[in-house]
């Protein structure tokens, strides 16, 4: 049903970390891994996928992580306005990601997990865009 776009939700990520590994360095980590793995300049698109199920959202549990998602997304916007990034790294020039609060999370069904593992030569468009973060 997500697939439709019709149901209001989004294909994510959930990642829990455990109590020692929250910190806001990892978090910061997490969020610059995130930009660098997918295309935030494409509003409800993910390379081929293309709907409101496929918008690159960060979904934030604290003020704290907001804050810090913010910042690196203007970190990573700087940098590209100033062309520091290798070229052709994402379709456009503006990051579209919306940072918000964290809700709840519905676990996809079986048949979605693992996709690649099941499909061996199925599509994805996830992959590393620059491999080092912009110095600013």
């Amino acid at each position: 049903q997500v697939c439709t776009g019709s149901t209001g939700h989004v294909e994510v990520l959930n990642i829990e970390l455990a109590p020692k590994f929250a910190t806001t360095e990892i978090f910061e980590d997490l969020m610059k891994f995130f930009f660098q793995f997918h295309d935030p300049t494409t509003l409800n698109r993910q390379g081929n996928d293309v709907g409101t199920q496929y918008a690159s959202m960060i979904f934030c549990t604290s003020e704290q992580q907001k804050e810090i998602a913010a910042n690196v997304k203007k970190q990573l916007q700087s940098a590209m306005d100033k062309g520091s990034l290798p070229r052709a790294v994402y379709q456009k020039k503006t990051i579209e990601t919306a940072i918000v609060d964290y809700t709840t999370f519905y676990e996809a069904h079986d048949e979605h997990q693992e996709y690649l593992f099941k499909n061996p030569n199925g599509y994805c468009n996830h992959r590393f865009r620059f491999h080092d973060w912009p110095e600013l």
